[in-house]
């Protein structure tokens, strides 16, 4: 009997859940979104698959864009209370557990309120104040020291991430190049032969966790912070000598 030496091409999916801060894989590869191509190979015979590998995981890290904002009559006026309520809110980020170095102006601005335009109602001042929260059970603490601070005080929204993508990213490797041993293997043993040395290796696409966002006014009531889930996926692509 003669064996033809041929090319399996296949894309293959693996996904993993993260619980409680620790990965786990499924108990075997789900079904891939691609097809199998057979092709004849007059050097050797190998196999070529895309594994990809999915980790959820739970941010650890906030992102609070907040600060304050006043309108007087005069613009000099509300330039000196939003620094005062600036610094009011700085000294209740900082009671609240957050670090100075965690703390950034990202907005400083005056300018003049139109009731019925051209004539100048009155003028606005706003100063904005990103704080990294490291600590994600104590923001329900941080935002209502926000809030304390009093009308002045705005809540402009949150932000998700997680602190170390290395980590992640490593286990997504690892899941993506297991998969695709896996689905090798199967094919392999499916057309007869047997799973020989890995030939090459290439990363085809990485697609890191991004900041959740949630944008909007937000309401200090407890347990009202939920970090959700962020997911990294991996491709590699893995060709096996066949036997």
């Amino acid at each position: 009997m003669i064996k033809i030496p041929h090319t399996v091409v296949l894309a293959a999916l693996v996904t993993m859940g993260m619980f409680g801060g620790i990965a786990s894989a499924d108990a075997g590869p789900g079904p891939g979104p691609g097809s199998t191509k057979v092709t004849v190979n007059d050097d050797q015979s190998e196999i070529t698959v895309v594994g990809e590998g999915n980790l959820s995981s739970i941010p650890d890290v906030m992102r609070l864009n907040t600060g304050v904002e006043v309108r007087r009559a005069a613009a000099s006026a509300a330039f000196a209370d939003a620094r005062k309520a600036a610094a009011k809110l700085t000294e209740a980020l900082l009671g609240a557990g957050i670090a100075a170095k965690d703390l950034q102006t990202n907005e400083l601005s005056l300018g003049p309120v139109y009731d019925n335009y051209p004539v100048v109602a009155g003028y606005r001042a706003a100063q904005g104040v990103e704080a990294v929260v490291r600590d994600i059970d104590s923001a329900d603490k941080v935002i209502d020291a926000v809030a304390a601070v009093g009308e002045e005080a705005r809540l402009n929204g949150v932000s998700f991430e997680v602190s170390d993508t290395r980590k992640v990213l490593k286990a997504a490797r690892d899941a993506a190049f297991e998969d695709a041993r896996a689905r090798a293997e199967q094919y392999a043993g499916l057309a007869g032969d047997e799973l020989g040395r890995v030939v090459s290796i290439s990363e085809e696409g990485v697609t890191p966790p991004s900041p959740i966002a949630f944008g909007g006014a937000m309401m200090a009531d407890k347990a009202s912070i939920s970090p959700g889930q962020q997911t990294v996926s991996v491709h590699v692509r893995v060709v096996y000598e066949l036997l």
